[in-house]
Formats: C-alpha cells, structure tokens, sequence
C-alpha cells in the first residue's frame, strides 16, 4: 500500500510538471486518488487553483491565469467580447468577470471562480474567428480582433458602444487588423450596418 501511495505521488508530481493546470478528473483519469491529492496539497506539492483545478506551486504565475482555469471550466466556451477585446490590449477596460460565449443550446456552467459572465451565440457566430493561444500550458480559445469588434457592434445591448469604438479605433490605430479584414468579420458577424459608419469615419480621418 505504501509502495502504490509512493507510485501514485511520484506519478502526480510528473503530471502537476507537465501540465500549469489540471482539473481533478484529469488527475482522477490517471489513477490518482483523492487521498493522494489531499496529501500532496497538505505538504505543499500541489496548490488549489479553483474549484476541481490544481497547479504545480512552482508554476511561472502568468497574469493571465484566469483565462486558462475557465477553459478548463468551460471547454465548449471562447473568450468573447470586452475580455477578448482585452486580451488584444484593445481596452483599457478590466471587466469583473471574464465573457465567455458558448452555444444556444449549451447547458450554462456551474458557477465558479474565476467569475465568468456567458453570453450566448448562434451557431453561425460561434465557430467564427477562433483563434488558440497557450496560456498557463493550456490551449485557450479567444475570438480575433476582427471577430470581437464584429460581436461588440452587433451586440450593443449588452455592451456600451463606446467600448465597441474605443476598440475599433485602438485596432487601427495599432494596426491589428485592416479595414478590410475588419469589414469582412462584421459583414459575416451580421454587424456590418451598425460598424460601417464608425469604419469609414475612422478610416477617412486616420
């Protein structure tokens, strides 16, 4: 019992390095009780993260922690709207909570920490402009430039146009996108009537 208890933490240790973030399940798919989870985090080889997330306590912090634990929360969901925008350094503004957009049918994710705000889209909008980054050793799906300023325009009800300029005129002005590229994501994002004035008012001044 001792020798399997010895395996199972040496065996947790090569996981914990391998991956900044597993979810119990994970741990629990490899063989790894919960007794040898609850020891490894009394003796400090393991640190809780979240609800049912864990990390090495050795792992680099990454600011953008935050994104990596709702991935892990939430695999269906894309990082959306004023978080993506913020991801692209398009804002100033730092939500509370992180928007996630998942699909109409989607079942709505348990609450938990991080705080996450879901916004639903159709699926046509869903599986538009997705692009991965890896944060924190995890695969994080966050909506393109393009595509955020697409869903910022045609969502105004949720979201002070404002916001929407700001982040036009940022990516511009920094070069993230090309007016083009931009038109073409709101013409497919079924927000090209409401950007079109705001693009061709900045566009024409820039």
């Amino acid at each position: 019992m001792a020798v399997e208890a010895i395996s199972q933490r040496e065996q947790l240790r090569s996981l914990v390095a391998g991956h900044s973030i597993l979810r119990a399940q994970e741990l629990r798919n490899h063989g790894i009780a919960g007794t040898t989870i609850q020891r490894a985090l009394a003796d400090g080889d393991l640190v809780r993260v979240g609800r049912g997330l864990y990390q090495d306590p050795n792992a680099e912090i990454d600011s953008n922690l935050a994104l990596a634990e709702i991935t892990k929360r939430i695999p269906k969901g894309v990082i959306s709207m004023v978080s993506a925008l913020a991801w692209h350094g398009l804002t100033d503004q730092m939500p509370r909570k992180t928007w996630v957009a998942i699909g109409t049918s989607d079942w709505s994710p348990v609450p938990g920490y991080p705080p996450v705000r879901i916004v639903r889209f159709a699926d046509k909008y869903l599986a538009q402009g997705i692009e991965h980054h890896r944060i924190s050793g995890v695969d994080v799906p966050i909506y393109s430039v393009s595509k955020t300023l697409a869903d910022l325009f045609r969502n105004g009800r949720l979201v002070d146009r404002s916001i929407a300029i700001e982040g036009l005129r940022s990516a511009l002005e920094q070069q993230r996108a090309r007016p083009a590229e931009i038109a073409d994501a709101a013409r497919a994002g079924g927000a090209w009537r409401i950007m079109r004035p705001y693009l061709e008012a900045l566009t024409f001044n820039g």
